[in-house]
């Protein structure tokens, strides 16, 4: 089985990278990190709308390129050594998929082509407060078309132009009481509020909605099952943006440690810098080749699909905190100063390990996959 790349496809990925040194440099994260005012580097995203990679899952016959999920998936990884502060994950992953896997004809061809182009952001509501996102914890409902209640946070909720809602559509609090909602934004009876995170250059907000208007994507109690697949593809390629970005904080700290002098030698040359790198860069080998597992899962739609997912997950987590934490190690005292960079990789390493829910939710859903293995 051969779990590598294509050369068009690595032809792909070294344009992307490319591009995104030119255009994405860490002066655009801070940029965006300076300035309370900005939700997202508005240039960057045009630029990025202009590849062509919003839409590169979109079917032709919806304006998009009609590649796969690996072409995806290598963008993915550059996004994330670039740390760009744009709503790509937001809207690709999660929004468009999950057009993509339920949405109605009709539904499809009113917002597909728009995600292609860039006209429109989309996200997925689903969390609502520090509790875990279960149908048992949701309180926000959707009864003769209306909406209400609140969700918090909402990644890019406050430049997205619509929302797949996760809320009640029965009057329990089980999985076949809960629906996927699509609902417009802009529309009356949403009302949003930013909220602060540790990454600044990535938008979150609360949304409230007081009977707003919404139409359900797939059937009233499939919305759970729904959710779940939609994240198991999510986790998949942010996994990638989480390898890229640690591989990129681990060339951060080794780049340092080559030119940084202590007591007449490079500090790259003392034992514990070596292991500190060398134990990054274990992770980080690990967590590609998880990743690589997930990435074949998702384009083959393999049955193992959740349980790479949840694998791909857990490690490249792991891998990203571990080596950007540790750029800010060898750098010392200097490290956690905010003229250096090692603070950039910390911060989007952090918020992508809650994006999709925290690592204890992925590593119950890991061990439920293999419990569910085992069984079979």
């Amino acid at each position: 089985m051969n779990f590598d790349f294509s050369e068009d496809q690595k032809f792909l990925k070294e344009q992307a990278n490319k591009f995104l040194t030119e255009q994405c440099e860490t002066a655009v994260f801070r940029a965006v990190l300076n300035d309370s005012k900005k939700t997202h580097s508005k240039e960057l995203w045009k630029a990025i709308v202009e590849m062509g990679w919003t839409g590169t899952t979109i079917p032709e016959e919806f304006g998009g390129l009609g590649l796969g999920y690996l072409e995806l998936c290598v963008i993915a990884e550059e996004l994330g050594r670039a740390i760009a502060p744009v709503p790509f994950s937001s809207s690709v992953y999660l929004a468009t998929e999950g057009l993509l896997l339920a949405g109605s004809q009709s539904q499809k061809e009113k917002y597909l082509p728009r995600l292609a182009t860039g006209e429109i952001i989309g996200t997925l509501a689903m969390a609502e407060g520090p509790r875990q996102p279960l149908p048992k914890n949701m309180d926000v409902t959707f009864k003769d078309g209306k909406l209400s209640g609140v969700k918090l946070p909402v990644p890019d909720g406050s430049i997205a132009d619509f929302a797949l809602v996760v809320a009640r559509t029965g009057d329990g609090k089980t999985e076949n009481d809960v629906g996927l909602v699509l609902v417009d934004l802009n529309g009356d009876g949403v009302t949003r509020e930013t909220v602060e995170t540790l990454d600044p250059s990535r938008d979150h907000a609360r949304l409230s909605f007081d009977n707003a208007a919404g139409e359900l994507v797939g059937g009233a109690g499939e919305g759970w099952s729904l959710t779940r697949a939609i994240l198991d593809r999510a986790a998949v390629l942010i996994a990638f943006e989480q390898v890229g970005g640690a591989e990129k904080a681990l060339e951060v700290a080794r780049d340092y440690t080559m030119e940084r002098r202590a007591f007449g030698r490079q500090i790259a040359t003392y034992q514990a810098i070596k292991h500190k790198l060398a134990d990054a860069y274990i992770a980080n080998v690990l967590a590609r080749s998880n990743a690589y597992y997930g990435a074949w899962a998702l384009s083959t739609n393999a049955p193992d699909l959740a349980q790479a997912a949840a694998t791909a997950r857990i490690s490249a987590t792991d891998a990203f905190h571990y080596a950007s934490k540790e750029c800010i190690q060898v750098h010392g005292g200097i490290g956690y100063t905010w003229e250096v960079d090692c603070h950039l990789y910390y911060r989007r390493s952090k918020l992508l390990a809650l994006t999709l829910g925290g690592p204890p939710v992925w590593k119950n859903r890991l061990v439920s996959q293999l419990e569910q293995s085992n069984a079979a």
